[in-house]
């Protein structure tokens, strides 16, 4: 019973720390949007545009062009069903496999439906790519953040040894970070574009892992979870008291 005190309050802690994150990314991400339809962000953006122009090769058209592939709808989604076969099958995780559903498939419509409220305009099109349609926020970088932050997640919990989840996830943390100025390279999103899908997906993935988080502890614990707060406080503030009872005749003895 100790131990499950101890977990309610460790889950409490990323609770409360992981909402405040989403709350103060949800202010950036509007307060960038907002900068984005002023049109107050096209130095930035032609800054950083032209620099990659400035690096542009033959064998970084080929790596960036092959690395966006890696970001795209129909690889992610294939991707996508093969994880959710083994987290079934062989997992056996059915909480982890229904909010990875809803992670990715969540992340889809709500990409889907920023698009249709910003309306932005893309640098260039070209369907080769999948540079078609509304272009904020990027649909590409918000979409593999998701799909790989949520693969890093399920990596960190894993049983692996800390060398074997610390490379993984830095491997897959780069991985997105390509695809992301993959974007920019082939002219496909504005930066602002891209800081932006990192923006929305952090917040889906940290609301959509959050709330796995607590239906595993519901469905886990025996005992209820403000009960298990309850008892944390209790035994602290119990030992608290006690430790003040105790040093109180030492102060009055010196006194």
């Amino acid at each position: 019973m100790e131990a499950e005190t101890k977990r309610a309050g460790l889950l409490a802690m990323f609770l409360i720390i992981g909402l405040r994150m989403a709350i103060l990314l949800m202010w950036l991400f509007s307060a960038l949007a907002s900068q984005v339809l002023e049109d107050k962000l096209e130095t930035f953006d032609n800054h950083i545009i032209g620099f990659f122009e400035t690096i542009a090769t033959s064998s970084l058209d080929v790596m960036y062009t092959l690395v966006t592939e890696i970001g795209s709808v129909w690889f992610l989604s294939s991707v996508s069903v093969i994880v959710v076969l083994l987290l079934w099958f062989k997992a056996k995780d059915k909480w982890t496999t229904l909010f990875f559903i809803i992670a990715i498939g969540g992340n889809g419509a709500l990409t889907w439906l920023l698009k249709q409220i910003y309306e932005r305009g893309r640098p260039s099109i070209n369907e080769a790519i999948d540079a078609i349609g509304f272009s904020f926020p990027s649909g590409h970088s918000m979409g593999s953040f998701v799909f790989y932050g949520f693969l890093i997640y399920l990596i960190i919990k894993s049983t692996h040894k800390s060398a074997i989840k610390t490379a993984l996830s830095i491997i897959l943390s780069v991985l997105v970070l390509l695809i992301g100025t993959s974007r920019i390279y082939l002219g496909a999103h504005f930066p602002s574009d891209i800081v932006a899908g990192y923006l929305a997906g952090t917040i889906w993935l940290t609301l959509c892992v959050l709330a796995l988080e607590w239906v595993q502890w519901q469905h886990r614990s025996k005992l209820p979870f403000v009960h298990a707060l309850r008892k944390l406080f209790l035994t602290q503030y119990g030992a608290l008291i006690h430790h003040h009872k105790l040093d109180e005749p030492s102060i009055k003895n010196r006194e």
